[in-house]
């Protein structure tokens, strides 16, 4: 549980980044705990609280969003320097 909330406060963090290594650092913190949160997604699923699409649908949009905006800092990293 408490990677799960470690998810959503990395994800805030990084929104108040001082740097873009620092953003893409919280962010790829975020990445890891996102197992947590899968761990949690498939009891969800186990136990008949959300249907495969629902499961399905909810990673593969976290994991969008974080791998999306951990490459665009990267990329926009590499473009600057």
């Amino acid at each position: 549980m408490f990677g799960t909330m470690s998810f959503g406060t990395n994800c805030r963090e990084g929104g108040q980044a001082e740097s873009k290594p620092d953003f893409i650092h919280k962010f790829a913190i975020a990445q890891k705990v996102c197992n947590e949160t899968l761990y949690w997604l498939e009891l969800l699923y186990a136990t008949n609280f959300i249907i495969e699409i629902e499961f399905n649908s909810i990673y593969s949009e976290i994991m969008k969003i974080l791998t999306a905006s951990i490459k665009t800092a990267k990329n926009s990293l590499i473009i600057n320097h």
